[in-house]
Order: structure tokens, then C-alpha cells, then sequence
């Protein structure tokens, strides 16, 4: 599939969408779609901790902003790295105002061929990893007595398959719905709330994997198909899905919880 990321436009008035003075944690900020999401984040104002399994997390941090960005290594499957990272992050600044769950993985296969140890690492990762990021920032939250935003990115697929050997995958991201769905109740009467990003098909370096091992003409094919169900005409770029992360994060979005905002160009009216 293609690659290739759009630059982000600037914004320099973000009036209800500030998020100046906050303090945003991230999970798998390195690249694509978490990294686009931090870059609008500090630009919106937001002092950003990029967490992610990948070592590079400390580079993409320094590169987005060396004052108001920090990268650390997390695993999102150890819940108790889950803690230690909501504690490091408390730490160096001072409390936690929103977190962003975007870390997760896209393998295929079959169920008919699908191993329990396959099933159980999305798992893992996708569901497991975010409940309990999501118990770790929430404790903080209702400590600290001043709200907070909890931003899941869970999937199309959370509420229509896309193509056959995605069932892990798909199970998790309607994990994800439902979760996000109940922790929004639980978390209401503390002033945080707790919503979720549906994208659709979005071009990011982790998209392009499950196409390993197609020929150029197979994944232009699997590309066009895509494409021509898409009405508006292109796959999205993470900054499609940063700035809606934004809206939800900021206090435009103060009277929303529970909720599931679809970005995927229209590809669920098909």
C-alpha cells in the first residue's frame, strides 16, 4: 500500500481546541498515526510524553520538540509498565490531563490457521494493554480532581469487518468500542471523559505490513480496490486522525463521552 505521509498544515489560533498547558501522554507515538497525533498536540499547546515498544521513540520526540516532548519505551501489554509509566510521567510533569490510546497491531490470518498465541499477543496489545493504560491514567485523573480526556483509537473494524483475517484484530477493536463505552460511565461522575477515533484506511508505515510478501501488481490492486470504495477518493493521513484526537482532547468537546467518531472518508456508507 502507499507510504507516503502528508505533511501537516499548520494551525495557529486554536481557541476551544488549545490544549496549551496540558499535559498529554501517548502511546505509540513513534510513527504514524501516534506521532501525527503528538505533532498536533504540541502544536496545539500540550507539554507531550510519546511512549512506545519502539527505541526511536526518544528521536521522534526530539525531533517534534525538544522542550515540550519526552519519548520512553513502553511495553502496553506489561500492565505494571503501565503504572511505572502513568508514575514517570506524573513525575517529570506534575499530573496527567489526557492520555491518548493509540497503541496496537495489525497481523492477519485465518481463523481456521490462527494460533492461541497469535490471538492472545492482539489481544494483549490491542485491548488488554489500553484497559489497563486506561485504569493507570484514570486513578491519576480522579486523584488529581481536575477531569481529564481519555482519547482510545480503536477502528472500522470495531463495527464492520473489512476483509477476511482480521478476526483478532476486529475482536479487539470491538473490545475497544465497548470498553470505551463503559469506562465513559464509570469516569463521568470524576469529570473525565472517554471517547474513541474509528479511522478507516490510513497510510502509515504500520498499515503497509500485513501486504508483506504480495507482488507490486497484487498490493496496487488491493490499493485501487480499497480506493474505489472510498468516497471521498484517498486513503487518510495520520494528521486526519490527529486533529480530530485534538478536538476531543481540548474543551470543544466538554460535552461528549461515550462516543465513537468515524474517520474513514465515508467508507462505511458503502
Amino acid at each position: 500500500m502507499v507510504t507516503t505521509i502528508k505533511e501537516s498544515t499548520s494551525t495557529t489560533e486554536w481557541g476551544p481546541f488549545s490544549l496549551k498547558g496540558r499535559n498529554a501522554l501517548i502511546t505509540g507515538a513513534a510513527m504514524g498515526i501516534g506521532r501525527g497525533i503528538a505533532s498536533r498536540f504540541l502544536e496545539a499547546g500540550a507539554n507531550v510524553m510519546m511512549a512506545d515498544i519502539s527505541a526511536g521513540v526518544g528521536e521522534a520526540a526530539a525531533q517534534l520538540d525538544e522542550n515540550r516532548a519526552t519519548g520512553i519505551v513502553l511495553d502496553i501489554s506489561d500492565e505494571k509498565a503501565t503504572a511505572a509509566a502513568v508514575q514517570r510521567f506524573v513525575e517529570e510533569f506534575g499530573g496527567l490531563d489526557i492520555l491518548v490510546n493509540n497503541a496496537g497491531i495489525y497481523p492477519t490470518s485465518p481463523v481456521l490457521d490462527m494460533t492461541p498465541e497469535f490471538f492472545d499477543r492482539v489481544i494483549d496489545i490491542n485491548l488488554r494493554g489500553l484497559v489497563f493504560m486506561s485504569k493507570a491514567a484514570g486513578q491519576q485523573m480522579v486523584k488529581q480532581g481536575k477531569g481529564g480526556r481519555i482519547v482510545n483509537v480503536a477502528s472500522i473494524d470495531s463495527v464492520h469487518p473489512s476483509m477476511p483475517g482480521l478476526a483478532a484484530y476486529d475482536a479487539s477493536k470491538g473490545g475497544v468500542l465497548m470498553f470505551t463505552k463503559n469506562f465513559a460511565l464509570e469516569m463521568a461522575p470524576h469529570n473525565v471523559t472517554v471517547n474513541a477515533i474509528a479511522p478507516g484506511g490510513i497510510t502509515t508505515e504500520g498499515a503497509s505490513r500485513p501486504t508483506a510478501g504480495l507482488t507490486t501488481e497484487q498490493i496496487q490492486q488491493l490499493t485501487s480496490e480499497f480506493v474505489r470504495q472510498v468516497p471521498l477518493g484517498r486513503f487518510g493521513v495520520p494528521d486526519d486522525i490527529a486533529k480530530v484526537a485534538v478536538f476531543l482532547a481540548s474543551s470543544a468537546a466538554d460535552y461528549m463521552t461515550g462516543e465513537l467518531v468515524i474517520v474513514d472518508g465515508g467508507r462505511l456508507l458503502r
